[in-house]
């Protein structure tokens, strides 16, 4: 690897252990993908005819898709940091007449694919709010080291058992995912922080305030990014008009207009992009009042960003591995898009020599309102 960046795999059916040395021989790159919700990972190896990946490992299943687990851990200055722990969910092995060409892929998502299954045939939970829904369901994924954080609703909607309740159908991703869009939370595992150990997030996409080091672009001895731009959509901000009917008469439409804007994120631009489209919501009106605020209110919590950034950095002369889901300031791009955003999605793109980072950026609007993004 690059002086400075250690790569630790770990890899194995059931329980990961450290990669044997005709593994980590074989191995010629590791690309790992952090997206908003769902993270996946690639290891592409070299496979000739006598190898022992091909001979041995592959016929006594030590790449085996859902059994095998993989762990991939890099010491950037000291520093691990574990990118990805999930599982194997394919293999693909292309033979070659060269020599030295043939290569085994192998590609996994993180731990929530396990999640996604087993079909459920109709589980009931009466009288139960939906943070107790979230946490019983994730109980059985504790085994595989994950812990569970589930923010209640701002708005709870429990009924009572003579109501009705709660019903779920299909895998336990798409009903904890179906819960995340009707709060307008978020739901994703996150590695680490120590290896083996993974968070389980349900709640709202709260932007971590403390910003990671700035990229910067433009700035001579001081550019550490090899490229970065930025677009700005027009269309990408709209209002919605949610229609709900009057509580007391339930006759009376009521229509609700909901702004395009987060009351739980940080405004990163001092001039928010206005709204350019105007759509009408649908089923508000069969919804109880409870109900039809808490999809009011979540689809202001999952507000669209207008200003989009791409780019990519190399990790030594940054320092550190980028993260998504959190902050990061930008320097050198000019007044109007210098200041902070909430880093999307990273891949991590790993070979011998080679430790470099693609990533997309976004925000709400241009201008930054903080006099100085730190470095």
């Amino acid at each position: 690897m690059v002086k400075g960046v250690h790569l630790t795999l770990l890899i194995g059916p059931g329980v990961p252990v450290p990669a044997p040395a005709s593994v980590l021989d074989a191995l010629e790159s590791v690309q790992v993908t952090s997206g908003t919700d769902r993270a996946g990972f690639q290891l592409a190896f070299r496979a000739g005819k006598a190898s022992p990946l091909v001979t041995t490992m592959l016929p006594a299943g030590y790449f085996d898709p859902i059994v095998t687990r993989v762990i991939v851990i890099v010491t950037v200055q000291g520093l691990p940091h574990v990118l990805m722990d999930g599982v194997v969910t394919r293999q693909e092995v292309a033979p070659s007449n060269e020599p030295g060409e043939s290569t085994l892929t192998v590609t996994g998502e993180d731990l929530s694919v396990l999640m996604d299954l087993v079909e459920m045939p109709f589980m009931r939970y009466p009288a139960m709010p939906e943070v107790a829904q979230i946490y019983a369901i994730l109980a059985k994924y504790a085994a595989f080291g994950i812990a569970p954080i589930a923010v209640p609703p701002v708005i709870p909607a429990l009924r009572l058992p003579i109501e009705g309740y709660d019903t779920h159908t299909g895998t336990d991703l798409q009903y904890i995912r179906q819960h995340a869009r009707r709060c307008g939370y978020v739901f994703y595992v996150e590695p680490g922080p120590a290896p083996a150990t993974s968070i389980a997030y349900f709640g709202p996409d709260i932007r971590i305030p403390v910003p990671q080091p700035a990229l910067n672009v433009n700035m001579d001895a001081h550019t550490n990014v090899e490229s970065l731009s930025f677009s700005l959509d027009g269309t990408a901000k709209k209002i919605v008009v949610f229609t709900v009917l009057d509580p007391a008469t339930r006759k009376v439409p009521i229509p609700i207009p909901v702004p395009n804007v987060s009351v739980l994120r940080p405004p990163l631009g001092a001039r928010p992009t206005p709204p350019a489209k105007v759509e009408f919501a649908e089923g508000g009106g069969a919804l109880e009042f409870p109900e039809a605020a808490k999809r009011a209110l979540g689809m202001m919590f999952s507000a669209s960003d207008a200003i989009t950034g791409s780019g990519s950095l190399d990790v030594v002369r940054y320092g550190r591995p980028l993260r998504s889901r959190m902050l990061v300031g930008v320097r050198g791009a000019g007044l109007a898009y210098d200041g902070l955003y909430y880093v999307n999605s990273v891949t991590h793109n790993l070979k011998r020599g080679e430790y470099k980072q693609s990533f997309s950026l976004s925000r709400d609007g241009l201008i930054s309102p903080t006099p100085a993004v730190p470095a």
